[in-house]
């Protein structure tokens, strides 16, 4: 029987779809790509991207040091920090022998995109092959055994003096944040944001009386895909209450969140709708495009919130 990388193995290979700058008409043009050790790897992989290829080497495959090339080039969203979310596709291949030793799905699951750092604490080397690569791109990776822990080596069939060969397809990569320009707001009265260089967005409040109707301003314009809610949006968001200037939720420090516009609460999908992939937006929400009379977990009744959000990107696959 085919093995898949997707259910657990005890070293954490399990349901992750690899995981891991913006659309490609904004990609981040100052993430480069660092240049592997060995220019000319002693083996390839064939086969259309978004399939399961098969290796192509003489066997053994012995490397010292982890190394890697690009067969396929993408040109999409690129990978930028060691947290950015991903859905990935790995085929591994045992260098001694050039057994497949397991595979994700290739079945385009987002619902399988993970952190970039969910795999690399299995294969560390992944850090360096994948840094800076491009949503397209398929990514083949040698490292020694030695370089993966003990326990996950062991694992996955792999020698204590091997190889691991992996073959990546990079199906989908989302923003780490907005990368959108910077937008000049012309609405006195509403909070302003600060941001730390991860992104993360700190609100103060001004101590007026909250605006009584929906309030949206786009704080970073992104030129990515609309969001119309025909699917679902990935986002980093936090919110606010007005009144006590007391967080009542944040996104930022987890995953990014995926969801519908039909799931959430109207004054919040209202001011994402129409919004584009790499923005932020500001949305202050009154009570009755919110939770109105009732309480809501840590949001009290008749609460007017406001949110910044990062539109990191759609769930869908790029065509």
């Amino acid at each position: 029987m085919r093995k898949f990388l997707v259910a657990a193995v005890a070293v954490g290979l399990v349901s992750v779809g690899l995981v891991g700058c913006s659309s490609a008409d904004s990609a981040d043009t100052s993430c480069v790509r660092p240049v592997s050790p060995e220019a000319e790897l002693p083996a390839t992989v064939e086969g259309a991207f978004g399939s399961e290829p098969e290796l192509d080497a003489y066997t053994p495959v012995i490397t010292e040091e982890t190394v890697w090339t690009d067969p396929i080039e993408g040109d999409g969203i690129a990978i930028s920090t060691p947290d950015q979310l991903v859905l990935a596709d790995i085929v591994l291949f045992d260098g001694e022998t050039g057994e497949r030793l397991g595979a994700t799905l290739f079945d385009g699951d987002l619902a399988q995109a993970r952190p970039l750092s969910e795999w690399t604490t299995t294969f560390p080397g992944l850090e360096d092959s994948l840094a800076c690569a491009r949503e397209g791109s398929r990514v083949l990776t040698l490292m020694p055994s030695s370089s993966l822990p003990a326990e996950s080596a062991a694992s996955l069939g792999l020698a204590e003096d091997g190889t691991a060969i992996l073959s990546v397809d990079l199906q989908k990569v989302y923003l780490a944040k907005a990368d959108g320009a910077d937008q000049f707001v012309t609405e006195n009265g509403l909070p302003s944001v600060v941001r730390a260089p991860d992104g993360r967005p700190g609100i103060i409040v001004p101590d007026s009386a909250p605006p009584t109707d929906l309030k949206v301003e786009v704080l970073k314009k992104g030129t990515g895909a609309e969001v119309t809610g025909d699917v679902p949006v990935r986002v980093a968001y936090t919110g606010v209450l007005w009144d006590t200037k007391d967080e009542f939720d944040s996104s930022w420090g987890t995953a990014p969140v995926s969801f519908s516009l039909d799931q959430v609460v109207e004054g919040f999908a209202e001011g994402l709708r129409g919004q584009t992939v790499g923005s932020q937006v500001l949305i202050v929400v009154p009570p009755e495009l919110g939770y109105g009379d009732q309480a809501s977990g840590a949001v009290p009744a008749d609460s007017t919130l406001v949110f910044v959000v990062d539109i990191l990107g759609l769930d869908e696959l790029p065509e």
